[in-house]
């Protein structure tokens, strides 16, 4: 059987190219970078030159301004409640960010709540955005932090990230961005977009799982995330994961490398299946079409349950997912597409399909036959079309 993989917004394949590049920091350079000696000094210099590299891909001014982390979760928790907690000594505890966030935002907001801080929930309109000007609106005296994410990881809808952050910037209000889905698709520029933190991670863009980054400028009030060694300037004690970070570093430059070019073939691909899976009755894209990533496709069918429709498409050889993986063992309807206003009843039957390079014209050609197949085999079976159906007649 073909097999076909089209979840690469959950995780990616590990380029080789990269692992090429992290396999010496394993099994040669392999001290501590912390130590005098030679070993240890060489793996220091790789961590130094890759902080370099990736300060300069995304626009920092300062190399001392990239903090590596585990990942994209532990970045957005300690972007959020490290300025949330410096803040609160100078009496701002109100946070602002919107209903279809990563649960990585939105369960650190809640539990910030639980501490005291008010956290203000934007609304996201039925094309997937939210409004520079309802930022604006909801900014206050006491608002210590505004989080928008770059683009949304289930619908790939891409945030007004520049006007937002013009908009913080001339409040005094911190902005922070979690570009984990965008990092490799969006030319990113932190000085230019007014962005003063951005979480991102390896293991989207065909590096290694396991390590992230946290931007945070200069000047941002942050409190220390690990206690313990002097590692990330005392920010974040532990050893560092030189060979992960050499993987992130390779995987960035490697992805902004001829980006707008293979932007363009996944869009066509991404637009071609689209139109395709538009043929089937009641069926549709969530989130705009055009302010959207390259590699992903979004869409609903009535009268369908999402699990069925992905357990169907594993028998036949594709993988994809509902959403967040996250969250894939919730039965809950996705609150991505809550949050844009679609009812349970048609939240429930979404699917998320994403691509990579690696994705050929066959594969689109494949999930296009598929699909049809496998929605109408289900609605055969389901009360809930049935019922649709029958509405529909009446209504004749």
């Amino acid at each position: 059987m073909r097999e076909i993989y089209a979840d690469n917004s959950a995780t990616t394949k590990l380029s080789p190219v990269v692992l090429e590049k992290m396999l010496p920091y394993l099994t040669e350079v392999y001290g501590n970078p912390s130590s005098i000696y030679r070993i240890g000094g060489k793996a220091r210099e790789a961590l130094d030159q890759a902080r370099e590299n990736i300060a300069k891909n995304l626009g920092a001014q300062r190399a001392n301004e990239i903090y590596f982390t585990s990942g994209g979760s532990e970045s957005d928790n300690w972007a959020i409640k490290g300025v949330a907690h410096a803040m609160k000594k100078k009496g701002k505890t109100h946070i602002i960010t919107s209903k279809f966030e990563h649960h990585a935002v939105l369960h650190t907001c809640e539990a910030l709540e639980k501490e005291g801080f008010e956290i203000t929930y934007l609304d996201v309109y039925e094309n997937g955005l939210v409004k520079p000007e309802d930022v604006a609106a909801a900014i206050r005296e006491d608002t210590a932090l505004v989080s928008v994410m770059y683009a949304n990881n289930e619908i790939g809808t891409i945030q007004p990230i520049p006007e937002i952050g013009k908009i913080c910037r001339e409040r005094g209000v911190i902005f922070h961005t979690d570009a984990v889905q965008a990092a490799g698709y969006v030319r990113i520029n932190v000085e230019e977009q007014h962005i003063d933190l951005l979480s991102m991670t390896a293991h989207k863009l065909h590096g290694p799982k396991g390590c992230g980054l946290l931007y945070v400028r200069r000047g941002v009030p942050i409190e220390t995330l690990i206690h313990g060694g002097a590692q990330e300037r005392g920010r974040r004690a532990g050893t560092e994961n030189v060979a992960g970070v050499i993987g992130l570093d390779a995987a960035l430059e490697l992805a902004l490398d001829g980006m707008e070019e293979r932007n363009k073939r996944l869009s066509s691909l991404r637009d071609r299946l689209m139109d395709e899976l538009l043929k089937i009755e009641r069926s549709r894209v969530n989130g705009d079409r055009v302010h959207r990533l390259p590699n992903n496709v979004n869409m609903c069918f009535e009268g369908i349950e999402g699990e069925s429709l992905l357990l169907r498409l594993d028998m036949n050889g594709i993988s994809a997912s509902s959403g967040s993986a996250c969250t894939s063992g919730s039965l809950d309807p996705s609150h991505v597409l809550l949050a844009i206003g679609l009812p349970h009843e048609i939240a429930h039957g979404s699917m998320r399909l994403s691509f990579s390079e690696e994705t050929t014209d066959e594969d689109i050609d494949v999930i296009a036959a598929v699909v049809p197949e496998v929605v109408q085999y289900l609605r055969n079976m389901s009360p809930l079309w049935e019922d649709i159906k029958k509405n529909e007649r009446k209504g004749q």
